[in-house]
């Protein structure tokens, strides 16, 4: 019997401890479970992010080819910061970024405002202003190259029935950069609008119904209420808005190629040109300076507007 006794204690320790253990194991198992689902994209990270990143500040110190490649150094970095267009091209990116960004959120701003408010056919609204998004930017240059095309586009068509005189949009130094942001601004203005749109749907009515039994109009309601409480969505769209115009290139060389001259030249048009070129590795120095430049430019910027951020 006693030896029955001291057995017993022992065995029901024993179970505990099992059934502690199995907790401890599950307990485990679900807090690792949720990370195994973020390594397909962590995957696709490191292959097409981290690797080619490294790879290029390597090949941005080298003269390069598709078969073999020779160390230069920084010689790469010193001639192309030595073209003679680089500053007007550095000028255009700030400008072309500041008017496109800018203009962005006003618009998105304005659209997202009415087309929450009790409008007829908002639905059909939403649509029309988002759709330029979904449109090739190719497709958007070629065809805007066609409108403003001088005396036989469509734009100074218009202007004509009106008795002023048109332009050459493109082809005269002054408007050629302006015209191209307008462009960029009407494409990706859609982009703004939904996201501001969201911001906006999520502020609680109750704000506005203080705002009326205080007396007050629809635009103190704006200025209190929907201008703060949106400033995660304006947030959003400043950076997004910002990396895009820093990066710009695709429909600056669909619609200009850069010109005339070098009047429309941006960083990446500057670099796509010494690729055409032939200088590899004089444009993959000059990728390099793009990325530290748009870093530069955005990450003190991230800082300070995600300081200011006010949730509802």
């Amino acid at each position: 019997m006693a030896i029955k006794q001291e057995a017993g204690p022992r065995m029901g320790a024993g179970r505990a401890g099992e059934r502690r253990h199995v907790r401890t194991s599950r307990g485990k198992g679900r807090a690792t479970y949720p990370y195994t689902l973020y390594l397909p994209a962590a995957v696709v990270y490191l292959v097409f992010f981290l690797v080619p990143t490294v790879v290029a500040f390597y090949f941005a110190l080298t003269r390069w080819t598709l078969f073999d490649s020779t160390f230069v150094g920084l010689d790469n970095f010193r001639d192309f910061l030595g073209e003679q267009n680089l500053r007007i091209g550095f000028r255009n990116t700030l400008v072309y970024a500041g008017v496109t960004s800018g203009l962005k959120v006003v618009l998105g701003m304005a659209f997202g405002v009415l087309l929450t408010s009790r409008l007829r056919s908002r639905g059909l609204l939403r649509s029309l202003v988002f759709f330029p998004v979904l449109v090739s930017t190719v497709a958007v240059g070629i065809t805007f190259s066609m409108l403003l095309k001088p005396d036989t586009g469509l734009v100074d068509q218009a202007l004509a029935l009106l008795g002023v005189d048109g332009r050459d949009w493109l082809g005269d130094a002054t408007t050629a950069l302006l015209s191209v942001a307008l462009v960029d601004v009407w494409k990706g203005v859609g982009l703004a609008t939904v996201i501001y749109i969201a911001g906006i749907v999520s502020i609680p009515r109750e704000y506005y119904q203080a705002v009326a039994v205080d007396g007050g109009s629809a635009w103190h309601g704006f200025r209190h209420v929907t201008l703060p409480l949106s400033r995660p969505a304006t947030y959003s769209v400043i950076i997004l808005s910002l990396i895009g115009g820093l990066r710009s290139f695709d429909l600056i060389w669909t619609m200009t190629r850069g010109g005339p001259g070098f009047t429309s030249d941006t960083i990446a048009s500057i670099i796509y040109k010494q690729y055409q070129a032939g200088f590899y590795g004089l444009s993959t120095a000059g990728n390099v300076l793009l990325f530290i430049v748009v870093t530069a430019v955005m990450a003190p910027l991230t800082y300070l507007l995600g300081r200011r951020q006010v949730a509802p």
